[in-house]
């Protein structure tokens, strides 16, 4: 970035925070980890470089928001990491459930929810339809390199913001070709221009809309389906609730609670159940154990 340009804000005492947990379990696409263990990502058109020393509990960003105000850096990036929220207790609360979240937590218990753009979440969910994460990843930024607008630089790496909704809703679904989504690059053109229809008010509004509303729109998109809406509302909408299931999950709630992998309302039934509003906490330290035990 440009001399001048960042400026270092810090938080002390962040406890129950595992970067590498964070930002490579699925829930983000535009991270990357840097020899010394930050990682370096944009977010909502914003340079960030995020650190964490687990032996003082201090985390540290590196970033050219509103460089002049550090109030409200401190406010942004608060709620981006979702820093406020007390992950302690919502631990103990899932535990109280029984051995497999005790163990899952054990195992990625340093997991914190983003609060993402939800225009830039819809979309890169869209892609991660059968797909998997280092690919995910490659389209993403495939995406921002060709048709999103140039930032600055880090580490010699050229850095990009998201597109805008407008800027795909004008592209023919070919023209994305070059970004090796496959079949996913039509649903991407037509998602971008059914959102365009209002600006997309009120995908961005979303986290106070009437749930029943909100997850009919979603899954009126093209390429939106439950489980893509779940994450659209957990990770962009702040819908903690929600409880998104997919292949690994699938498997997660058969192995481990013995629920028929068919059966996903009764999924559903029992993250309403058991896990109540930290359903979507839950299924994410139920993702990144199955992904990650041996």
């Amino acid at each position: 970035m440009s001399p001048g340009a960042v400026t270092e804000l810090r938080f002390e005492n962040v406890r129950d925070f595992d970067p590498a947990q964070t930002f490579e379990c699925g829930q983000c696409f535009r991270f990357t980890r840097e020899k010394n263990g930050s990682y370096t990502g944009v977010v909502r058109g914003h340079f960030a470089n995020i650190s964490y020393n687990n032996e003082e509990d201090r985390l540290t960003v590196f970033s050219d928001y509103l460089p002049g105000s550090e109030a409200l850096r401190d406010k942004f990036w608060r709620d981006f990491l979702d820093l406020d929220r007390d992950y302690a207790q919502i631990k103990r609360r899932l535990s109280a459930d029984g051995p497999v979240l005790e163990s899952a937590i054990l195992s990625a218990g340093g997991i914190r929810i983003l609060h993402q753009e939800p225009w830039e979440t819809l979309v890169s969910f869209v892609i991660s339809q059968n797909n998997h994460i280092p690919r995910i990843r490659g389209c993403v930024d495939a995406l921002c390199r060709n048709f999103g607008d140039r930032i600055g630089s880090f580490q010699g790496r050229d850095l990009y913001a998201f597109p805008t909704i407008r800027r795909l809703a004008t592209l023919p679904a070919s023209e994305l070709n070059i970004c090796k989504l496959g079949y996913r690059a039509q649903y991407v053109a037509e998602t971008a221009r059914q959102v365009d229809v209002d600006g997309g008010a009120f995908l961005a509004t979303g986290d106070t809309a009437d749930p029943e509303k909100l997850e009919t729109y979603l899954l009126s998109l093209s390429g939106v389906g439950p489980k893509v809406a779940h994450c659209i509302m957990l990770f962009a909408l702040r819908r903690f609730e929600s409880f998104p299931i997919d292949v690994w999950m699938r498997r997660a709630m058969s192995e481990l609670y013995g629920i028929p992998e068919e059966d996903e309302a009764g999924m559903h039934a029992y993250a309403r159940e058991h896990f109540g509003d930290a359903a979507g906490i839950a299924q994410m330290y139920l993702f990144q154990y199955m992904r990650t035990r041996k």
